[in-house]
């Protein structure tokens, strides 16, 4: 039997429950570990071998996402673990009896799972569990890409930078590392599919790696143009790993809007293409709405109003278009913006971030 300390009774006897600490406990009861340790099991050390025995994989399976949820160095988690007493019970540390596992423990477990390409196997058993909790509805998919810094100096051993690296250039500010492409659910904004690749490698052209197949809509940003004649794209559809009726509803290109005349055709295209728009926010994708939505629905709907009166106003075929394309995309029943907050959410953003900052960006 387990001895409480001294010092954990202290803590237990306090009145208030921390931000930490309830976040914390929806982790413990929403992330599925046991279906992540029998999928990691095999791969980890055993405790039949001569010196120190491992540490308990379910404890470094703990540190490693406490890590990510916080986004801690391993010597900041380290440091972490002995200053927040949350942190440490989440883990399973008691520092009467113990310590904390040093950065390099935590290191050597992430390459780990690297070398057994365990990351994309962590995603689909959390898609797995998500979709047997009805919270993956597979019909639409958001597809985006973000950059991923690395540091791009050459004084280390090999003298030179990590050639699955590349620099490229995003505005006017260069960067130097990876790019993550993401796919993610477009009704509950859980991520389903991660590919990453070099920083200089264009968003549309890895955009088939980023379908599961059984979507009907695809909603990207203005760097997606041209996807859907796209040969990788094509040769998907061809193999059947994508639908070939699949509706791409890719934003307009800024400029193109900027020289609209003003109006309601143009107040309608800019709402249009702020809503239901990819997002990354805190390691996660989100759905964005505009916050002047309201006002423009009004619009629409007084729009309408005076065509079912006979006073019909003059509708061009771009206006048509472009209500033609709020009617589908739901605009009407999502006049509040809905984050990515609760169990879903958080487990996607702790199990695709390390996909993203993998091994060979965390060194």
């Amino acid at each position: 039997m387990k001895q409480t300390s001294f010092a954990s009774l202290e803590y237990a006897g306090k009145k208030r429950v921390t931000r930490r600490e309830k976040f914390l406990g929806e982790m413990q009861k929403v992330v599925p570990w046991q279906r992540l340790l029998d999928l990691i099991e095999p791969h980890y050390p055993s405790s039949g071998r001569v010196g120190r025995p491992p540490i308990g994989l379910e404890r470094m399976l703990r540190m490693y996402f406490v890590q990510q949820w916080y986004a801690l160095s391993d010597e900041a988690l380290e440091d972490a673990l002995y200053d927040s007493h949350a942190m440490r019970e989440f883990v399973g540390i008691d520092l009467a009896r113990e310590q904390v596992p040093d950065a390099t423990t935590l290191l050597k477990f992430r390459r780990l799972l690297e070398q057994h390409q365990l990351g994309q196997a962590i995603l689909q058993q959390i898609n797995g569990h998500l979709s047997e909790q009805g919270l993956l509805m597979r019909e639409g998919t958001m597809i985006d890409a973000t950059i991923v810094a690395a540091p791009s100096s050459t004084k280390n051993q090999a003298g030179s930078r990590d050639p699955e690296m590349h620099q490229t250039k995003k505005g006017n500010q260069w960067h130097f590392g990876l790019k993550a492409h993401i796919g993610a659910d477009s009704d509950s904004g859980a991520v389903h599919s991660v590919h990453v690749t070099a920083a200089n490698e264009s968003d549309v052209a890895n955009a088939h790696h980023l379908l599961h197949g059984d979507e009907k809509h695809v909603h990207a940003d203005a760097g997606f143009t041209g996807v859907e004649k796209r040969d990788e794209v094509k040769a998907a559809q061809q193999q059947g790993r994508i639908k070939a009726d699949v509706n791409w509803h890719v934003a307009e290109r800024r400029h193109k809007i900027k020289v609209m005349p003003e109006g309601l055709t143009k107040e309608l295209t800019q709402a249009l293409e702020r809503v239901n728009r990819p997002r990354f926010r805190g390691g996660y994708v989100v759905k964005v709405a505009a916050s002047s939505e309201a006002c423009l629905i009004a619009k629409l709907l007084k729009y309408f109003a005076s065509a079912s009166t006979g006073g019909m106003l003059p509708m061009g075929s771009s206006s048509r278009s472009v209500l033609n394309q709020w009617t589908q995309r739901r605009v009407a029943s999502s006049s509040c913006s809905r984050d990515l907050h609760g169990p879903s959410g958080l487990i996607t953003s702790v199990l695709y971030r390390p996909l993203i900052v993998s091994a060979k960006a965390l060194s």
